[in-house]
């Protein structure tokens, strides 16, 4: 079933892809996640155009940018967008702020405050959309449109996207900037384990890891 997708979906342009998979599933049955950072207004922007009714859900860490928050706010006025905030369990969110354990185990930070908290949010949809593109390191590299994941079916529409298509949409769009994006951040995550950097080298800077363990 992947295989056929992915060859039919290859041919086709981003608002192609994300026309036809509201061909094969409802609204309800998609889920489409954001952490409204630098990249994001692209996805956000198509998606707004193709069915302006889908609910966006953004994992609500606690330790994002205040600059974060504020753009989310004003890009979903931007795209009229429905934002749902998802937050992790509080006693396990409160834990990891006592413990600092992003420096000690930015895994386990990771796990408790992002992978956990949509893990319980994935079972109640049958897809699951995220913005990744090839370009952004290695591990994205090897992906394809579609890919199996643990018990979801996930969908990449911008994953053989260029960084030059990316920004040529959101000017195109007039689409606003995240605003750290100004001050030389271009992966923005949350503040304890961003630093300034091109393309994703300012997350975990410091420690052996590429990716917060949502893909």
């Amino acid at each position: 079933m992947i295989e056929a997708k992915n060859k039919k979906y290859i041919s086709l342009s981003i608002e192609e892809r994300l026309s036809a998979l509201y061909e094969e599933y409802t609204t309800d049955e998609v889920l489409v996640t954001s952490s409204f950072g630098a990249s994001s207004a692209y996805l956000l922007g198509l998606i707004s155009k193709v069915n302006p009714e889908q609910k966006i859900h953004f994992i609500d860490t606690t330790y994002s940018f205040p600059e974060t928050i504020s753009y989310k706010k004003k890009l979903a006025k931007k795209l009229g967008l429905q934002v749902i905030d998802v937050k992790p369990d509080r006693t396990e969110n409160e834990f990891t702020l006592k413990d600092e354990t992003w420096s000690k185990n930015p895994d386990f930070c990771c796990s408790l405050n992002k992978v956990k908290p949509l893990q319980k949010l994935k079972s109640g949809f049958k897809i699951w959309v995220s913005g990744l593109m090839a370009h952004q390191n290695s591990v994205r590299s090897e992906k394809e449109i579609f890919e199996l994941k643990d018990d979801i079916l996930k969908f990449y529409p911008l994953i053989d996207c260029s960084d030059e298509d990316q920004k040529e949409f959101i000017s195109k769009n007039n689409l606003p900037a995240h605003p750290l994006q100004l001050c030389g951040y271009n992966s923005i995550g949350c503040f304890h384990c961003t630093k300034k950097g091109q393309g994703r080298e300012g997350r975990w800077a410091d420690a052996q890891k590429t990716e917060c363990g949502l893909h």
